[in-house]
């Protein structure tokens, strides 16, 4: 059966829930909840697990703070033997306006520490969704803004993305990395 790891970056804890750091692990919630499955607190990460016509698919939302996310994708992807070119890691955008995405077979990290350290742990061979979360701080303000929570008009916009991200796990299972760009970037644009 072929497998698959998507993997939603974030930071766990109350504190951090509804935070721009955290769209990766909004998107899975979304996820979760339209395919009526949920997580458990497992080694490294909240997972739950679901098929996509006859395909496994994990969901992982790690619990090692975002800085250290390589740790838990390469713990699961090991456990599991998937494929890296099976697994799609979501993640917030500082670069794009929020409400806008973009997809991507690899690349860089962008400075994102999250993507970095999965980077470093197993190289930058994966595929990858931006969730744009804009950039509307003052000079120095960064942290802040990604650790500062949506507002009720925030997530109005960011909404109808975080919608599209359940729609792009499920394409990218069923059909791979360049049908989904193909078919899901023109929608990501801003």
């Amino acid at each position: 059966m072929d497998k698959f790891l998507i993997c939603g970056l974030g930071n766990p804890g109350d504190e951090y829930a509804g935070t721009r750091h955290n769209t990766g692990f909004m998107v899975l919630d979304a996820f979760a909840k339209a395919s009526n499955i949920h997580f458990e607190d497992k080694r490294y990460g909240f997972v739950a697990e679901t098929s996509i016509k006859g395909r496994k698919v994990f969901l992982l939302k790690p619990t090692t703070f975002m800085n250290l996310s390589g740790n838990a994708v390469r713990y699961w992807l090991q456990q599991e033997k998937i494929d890296q070119k099976r697994l799609l890691v979501i993640s917030d955008e500082l670069a794009l306006p929020l409400g806008a995405f973009r997809l991507k077979a690899g690349g860089s990290n962008g400075g994102h520490n999250g993507l970095g350290h999965i980077q470093q742990l197993i190289g930058q061979d994966y595929a990858r969704l931006r969730m744009g979360i804009g950039n509307d701080y003052p000079r120095g303000g960064q942290v802040d803004w990604v650790l500062g929570h949506y507002t009720v008009e925030d997530m109005r916009q960011l909404q109808p993305a975080l919608d599209l991200g359940v729609e792009i796990i499920k394409s990218f299972v069923l059909q791979g990395i360049d049908a989904t760009m193909n078919q899901y970037n023109k929608l990501g644009k801003k």
